[in-house]
């Protein structure tokens, strides 16, 4: 009795640490937000906590939709790139940027060969990256601009057109992207937009100041993505097919400085989906 008694107060005892050190994953993610736990909190027990964590875009926007904070989102992030066991390396959700298998290399700061300045880079069937294209965009007035803010963001809703009713390149679903962002910026504050054709046009309505995602008033011509860092100022961006055909452009924030001069024009780094 006196043996049976000692096991059954050592499994008492072990059973607390070994349920702490359960790995984390999607699931316990979304059962502690939907318990109403801050986001502080679960980020904090996403970095205590072994863990590995499915973020792929789809699996990222599940999580957004279902109340999950950016915080938590990068903690997850964060917790997948930590370094894993040398028994037991951690696989990568994405491929390494820059190669058609995920085997071949980047440079040192972890750039793919031919990203070498800002702008949008799509990923070809040789695995090459190509620098996408850049076409004007034209901005409505008419109410639409409003409300210029200090730092000379523009706030409220955005109606631009680019002129022609496709873009010059042509994409399959999945894709790939890497976008190379200018200093000072983040990939948050451009928007994926989804074009209403017309006969001469693309016309979208969003929001202005590079909000991306944000909801309410009218209806925005905006998709959601997601983004990861590869290395400085660099992201990488895949699309799959459940965004449909059409034709979409990434639209950049407005210039530093631009104030005003935003109203007369801007870019957009299209493409078109087809079969």
């Amino acid at each position: 009795m006196r043996r049976i008694l000692i096991a059954v107060l050592a499994i008492v005892m072990v059973a607390p640490a070994l349920i702490a050190q359960q790995e984390m994953n999607n699931e316990a993610i979304l059962k502690m937000v939907k318990a109403g736990l801050s986001g502080d909190i679960v980020a904090a027990t996403v970095s205590a906590q072994p863990g590995h964590y499915d973020i792929s875009p789809d699996a990222l926007i599940a999580l957004k939709k279902a109340g999950a904070s950016d915080k938590i989102i990068s903690a997850m992030i964060a917790r997948n790139a930590a370094p894993a066991p040398a028994s037991a390396p951690a696989a990568s959700a994405w491929p390494s940027a820059g190669t058609a298998s995920g085997t071949t290399s980047t440079d040192p700061a972890g750039i793919p060969p031919g990203v070498d300045s800002v702008g949008l880079y799509v990923k070809g069937p040789d695995g090459a990256w190509t620098e996408v294209s850049a076409e004007v965009v034209n901005f409505k007035t008419g109410g639409a601009l409003k409300h210029i803010g200090s730092a000379g963001i523009i706030k409220g809703d955005l109606n631009g057109y680019v002129a022609g009713f496709h873009s010059h390149l042509p994409l399959k679903l999945p894709a790939e992207f890497i976008l190379y962002v200018p200093e000072g910026r983040s990939p948050g504050e451009y928007q994926l937009l989804r074009f209403r054709i017309t006969p001469d046009s693309r016309e979208f309505r969003s929001l202005t100041g590079g909000v991306a995602h944000a909801k309410g008033g009218a209806v925005r011509d905006t998709v959601d993505f997601a983004t990861r860092k590869i290395a400085p100022r660099v992201y990488q961006i895949s699309l799959g097919s459940d965004i449909g055909k059409g034709e979409y452009g990434f639209l950049p924030p407005p210039e530093m400085g631009a104030g005003k001069n935003i109203e007369s024009g801007g870019k957009a780094y299209t493409f078109t989906v087809g079969d």
